[in-house]
């Protein structure tokens, strides 16, 4: 049967709907097998804090598979998870509104692997907003992303509008490392670009998700000039183009007029009317925070300074430059949305 234009669009209308009503089902189910987990996890906590002791747990994860053996999720270990879950969240007021947000499978990466409820808010409002799969998660978590995320430099807060600022925080870290490359520490700017190249898919990984390779030494005209840019990438979610500018000393102010021109570019020649305003990053070997923070002061496009390793171990000195705890806390909230 030979279908017109109207009826295509229609039967297309009609998947959607079914596809929308699977989504919302799934979604509905997912908070109903966290709420049960989560009265689960109760009802042992209290029978702990009653002095039963721990051989309950092994008994009832037997009589429970028993009795619903097309269900999973009742193991020992599952069950102690869950007390774990009801334990570390049900004081915490802003984690405890979240535990319907994501998977269990999800709520048990953050729970194993992130001992501070800041971290866990962090990333479960990162994997509900942004969509984060099981292994983007883990990702995630094992590249310090939570860590970045407080310490990046940028000027977004000034140049990017409330809508696009909190993604592009995410989408631009502090630090890359690089230990995927197995090069020497010692290396020109053209053997990290080739290196990156021919790395490509594990680069874009430790960039974070929603990245996409447009070219590199990517090429823009002025005034019968030609100038490279080093990485040109696109960032889905932003709907933006992604300048990288790599250097392999210690950031230098004058990196930052020039990433503005290439930024310049690219907005009047290369980015699409739909699209949003492209954003530079600047990867260096090392950088003073204090002069980045004044050579983006006067920056009028959204820049990001960020440094890498060519090891998989993040510096040591991190530890001792994450903020304070209420300003961790307004960065979640800014986060959320809330």
């Amino acid at each position: 049967m030979n279908l017109d234009k109207s009826q295509v669009e229609f039967i297309a209308d009609i998947k959607q709907r079914v596809r929308a009503a699977q989504y919302e089902a799934l979604k509905a189910v997912n908070v109903l097998l966290i709420n049960l987990y989560w009265e689960l996890g109760k009802a042992i906590s209290e029978k702990q804090k009653l002095g039963w002791g721990k051989a309950i747990v092994p008994t009832l994860s037997k009589e429970l598979q028993k009795e619903f053996p097309e269900m999973t999720g009742f193991s020992t270990t599952n069950l102690w998870y869950m007390v774990q879950f009801y334990n570390e969240y049900h004081t915490d007021s802003n984690l405890q509104p979240m535990v319907g947000e994501i998977s269990w499978t999800k709520h048990l990466i953050i729970l194993s692997k992130c001992k501070d409820n800041q971290e866990r808010l962090f990333y479960t409002i990162a994997t509900k907003k942004f969509g984060w799969t099981k292994d983007v998660l883990t990702h995630q978590v094992e590249n310090k992303t939570y860590q970045k995320y407080l310490l990046n430099q940028t000027n977004f807060d000034e140049v990017l509008s409330e809508k696009l600022k909190n993604q592009a925080y995410l989408a631009v870290k502090d630090h890359y490392n690089f230990g995927f490359l197995e090069m020497s520490s010692q290396h020109s700017e053209y053997e990290l670009e080739q290196a990156l190249m021919k790395n490509i898919k594990d680069f874009l990984l430790e960039l974070g998700a929603d990245y996409s390779f447009i070219g590199n030494q990517y090429k823009i005209y002025v005034g019968e000039r030609e100038f490279k840019i080093d990485l040109l990438l696109f960032h889905r979610k932003l709907q933006s183009l992604i300048a990288i500018d790599l250097k392999i000393g210690e950031f230098e102010p004058e990196y930052k007029g020039k990433m503005e021109f290439y930024l310049s570019v690219l907005n009047d020649t290369v980015k699409l009317p739909h699209e949003n305003p492209a954003i530079g990053i600047i990867i260096c070997k090392t950088k003073n925070r204090t002069i980045v923070e004044y050579a983006l002061k006067t920056a009028t496009l959204p820049i990001g300074v960020a440094t890498y390793t060519t090891t998989e171990q993040l510096p040591e000195a991190y530890k001792a430059l994450l903020p304070a705890t209420e300003e961790i806390s307004q960065k979640l909230l800014n986060l959320s949305g809330i």
